[in-house]
């Protein structure tokens, strides 16, 4: 506690420091926070940043506020207790980083910290709730049913490997859309390991693998033959003949499981959970989920 009191006195510290600074040097040191920013954070986080204090100031400019930092910690309360009911806790604490972040891109103190914002969040949780929505499982039967009703086309032998590589590897969809050519190692009894350069949970790039069947491999290399894809291209890209050879969107995978399996409810992270289910009921532990999974906790794949 009186290290955690310490740091927030030396922060307070410097944001006075700061505030006291010629207004150039601030600039300067505003723009090089950005330009920093933009490699430390990836691009799916600077996006959603963005769009998330784009709706601040909006919220702000509607309710008659300024939206320049710093923000009043009193605003920022009323902003989450405006969300209330309409959004997850969890995202309205996504919300709250992005407040954070902003404050410290032009070296603010945070008002995010406040007792007035915790309790505004406490009050919103208690109101309201706090439980978060598990999408529905998928499981390997039903990936297996669904695989063995499709045809040869383009289009379905495309679809065969994601469903392949979906509920072997018990991937993210980022990770999923994220696979190379060159990612698939072939091992000896024909199965394959695929190389996972970065993830939701490793933004630095340790690095992992994920396993992929020998009838995910034979799959797999059917329609990298078919689609004539070389080492570096992505193995999930547009099916058409001729196509762009890009990465699918993540959420492109959502819609090959609903389309494939004829379930609305599923989503792309709907393998993974089916996953879990499927090795509970095989008797595996914890932890062994948590290895297959690359879970850092064990919360989630409890949950």
């Amino acid at each position: 506690m009186p290290e955690e009191f310490e740091r927030e006195t030396e922060r307070f510290q410097t944001a006075v420091k700061l505030l006291e600074a010629p207004a150039q040097s601030r600039q300067e040191l505003i723009e090089e926070y950005q330009r920093r920013s933009e490699i430390a954070f990836a691009a799916s986080t600077r996006r959603n940043y963005r769009q998330i204090i784009a709706n601040f100031k909006s919220w702000c400019q509607e309710h008659g506020h300024d939206s320049k930092p710093p923000v009043a910690p009193r605003i920022v309360a009323e902003y989450v207790e405006y969300q209330g009911g309409k959004i997850r806790p969890n995202t309205i604490e996504t919300r709250l980083w992005a407040i954070s972040e902003y404050h410290n891109a032009n070296f603010c103190a945070s008002p995010t910290r406040h007792r007035l914002v915790e309790l505004a969040l406490k009050g919103v949780k208690r109101t309201y709730g706090a439980s978060t929505n598990q999408v529905p499982p998928l499981c390997k039967r039903e990936v297996l049913d669904a695989i063995e009703k499709l045809g040869q086309s383009r289009l379905e032998t495309r679809d065969k490997a994601t469903l392949w590589i979906a509920s072997d590897s018990w991937c993210r969809a980022s990770e999923i859309v994220a696979f190379k050519v060159k990612d698939v190692n072939m091992q000896e009894d024909g199965s394959s390991l695929l190389f996972i350069e970065r993830s939701k949970t490793d933004q630095f790039g340790e690095r992992a693998y994920a396993y992929l069947s020998p009838a995910g491999t034979r799959a797999v290399f059917e329609w990298i033959k078919m689609a004539e894809l070389k080492l570096n291209d992505p193995i999930l890209t547009k099916s058409q003949k001729g196509g762009k050879r890009t990465p699918l969107d993540p959420a492109t995978i959502s819609r090959i499981f609903q389309r494939c399996t004829g379930r609305k409810d599923v989503s792309a992270h709907s393998t993974r959970v089916g996953a879990v289910h499927d090795a509970f009921r095989l008797g595996c532990d914890l932890s062994s989920i948590m290895v297959a999974g690359r879970w850092r906790s064990p919360e989630m794949p409890a949950r």
